[in-house]
């Protein structure tokens, strides 16, 4: 099974330390994001795994070269960023013949279980399912809405006015066909251009466990204290 790890975004928010280490290479208790993300996907039974870069691509394909052991890994550099789903597009011939991927935003840090989304989506076999948390500023993300079944009955990135604290965790598995739904010159995101469009269609799964997106300093400087006290426990 494949994945996409989206690791391409220059990371404003974190400047100053994305001014010399791309967001996908923090270090989190010791340990660069990335390696943390691998070694994640290749417990959920990912054998190969395509990395996007954009911002410091070399500090990345350097440790990407020193490093051993599962996942494969290839990069593909973005001169021009394509945006999230501009990334899967471009990149539609990797796939194959495959019934399913994952794709996953490498500035979060989560010890979410991967593999429960990859059973969930093999079970009901809808064309996405997407991973979902409750967030206490749902206005900063993509607001869900979902029905007792678990699906998608909305989806608004970014709105004034949430209608729940349900957001989207930007971890995804999809069905090679809703590549078919990405259109228009880039950047094209997962967000704003195609969730909207897999409405009804797609199915959620509640995050269970640690989930942080570090795209701030603050934010980075919590998890540096919270995620030691969490896979300690």
């Amino acid at each position: 099974m494949k994945a996409f790890l989206l690791a391409a975004g220059v990371g404003s928010r974190l400047r100053p330390i994305t001014d010399t280490v791309p967001k996908c290479m923090v270090v989190i208790d010791g340990r660069p994001l990335i390696d943390i993300w691998l070694e994640a996907l290749y417990a959920a039974g990912i054998d190969k795994v395509l990395v996007n870069l954009h911002h410091l691509p070399d500090v990345v394909r350097s440790h990407l070269t020193a490093r051993n052991g599962p996942p494969g890994v290839r990069t593909v550099f973005e001169p021009e960023l394509l945006g999230s789903a501009g990334t899967l597009a471009a990149s539609r011939h990797w796939i194959g013949e495959d019934d399913m991927f994952l794709a996953c935003n490498a500035d979060n840090l989560t010890d979410f279980d991967l593999r429960s989304l990859v059973d969930v989506h093999r079970q009901y076999r809808p064309v996405a399912t997407l991973s979902v948390f409750h967030s206490d500023q749902p206005s900063a993300g993509g607001v869900v809405e979902v029905d007792d079944g678990g699906m998608v009955t909305g989806f608004a990135e970014k709105p004034r006015e949430p209608v729940s604290d349900l957001v989207n965790a930007g971890i995804y598995a999809l069905h090679p066909c809703v590549l078919e739904e990405i259109d228009g010159p880039p950047p094209v995101d997962i967000g704003y251009h195609l969730l909207p469009r897999l409405v009804g269609r797609a199915r959620a799964i509640l995050v269970d466990g640690y989930f942080r997106d570090i795209g701030t300093v603050d934010a980075y400087r919590r998890a540096q204290q919270e995620w030691p006290v969490r896979v300690s426990q």
